[in-house]
């Protein structure tokens, strides 16, 4: 059930993160063309990931709560370390929910390389994963595919682990009024 309710929290944080792009790019495009308004050839070639980063964290201060400066500069590097690991850990299980599998059933199509371009959103796919998924796209032997199963969910235990100690190190600076609007917020 825990397992379930991370999956969730992860897809919510995904349907967040689409839900603030579209609406900022509406917002900054009226809801027209040009860069992210998608009539006149914008969209996500013009997405600027530092800018939706800076939006991010600047909304994670602001639920926080957090008006001083000094404490937020504090906070920042465990903020971000914990948002880094959440990408990290999140970004093979995205990927195989929004491309893993690219083209068809045979797998070639003009978008073949989705998939290694370096994860979009949710962060760079790991070396484990384009194995993993290379092995089952080629068809791989039992052995092979278990082989590059086990590294992939070996590399996926680490990335979660990073992600536990992370949210460990930000959940001791906080306080417990921040600590729970961190945890309701996906934070922690």
């Amino acid at each position: 059930m825990a397992k379930f309710n991370r999956w969730m929290m992860a897809a919510g944080m995904a349907a967040l993160i689409g839900t603030t792009t579209l609406a900022s790019a509406q917002d900054n495009n009226g809801g027209q063309g040009g860069p992210g308004g998608g009539r006149n050839g914008g969209g996500p070639r013009n997405w600027d990931p530092a800018q939706m980063q800076q939006r991010i964290l600047d909304g994670t201060k602001e639920r926080l709560e957090i008006t001083d400066e000094a404490e937020w500069k504090a906070l920042l590097p465990l903020v971000q370390k914990v948002m880094d690991a959440q990408r990290s850990s999140m970004g093979d299980r995205m990927r195989g929910m929004f491309g893993g599998r690219r083209g068809g059933p045979g797998g070639d199509n003009n978008n073949a390389d989705r998939g290694q371009r370096g994860g979009g959103m949710f962060g760079q796919t790991s070396p484990e994963a384009e194995t993993l998924q290379k092995a089952i796209d080629g068809k791989a032997s039992a052995n092979e595919l278990k082989q590059a199963l086990a590294k992939f969910v070996e590399s996926r235990k680490a990335h979660q682990a990073d992600l536990e100690k992370a949210q460990a190190d930000l959940r001791k600076v906080l306080t417990p009024r921040q600590e729970a609007i961190a945890t309701i917020s996906g934070l922690l």
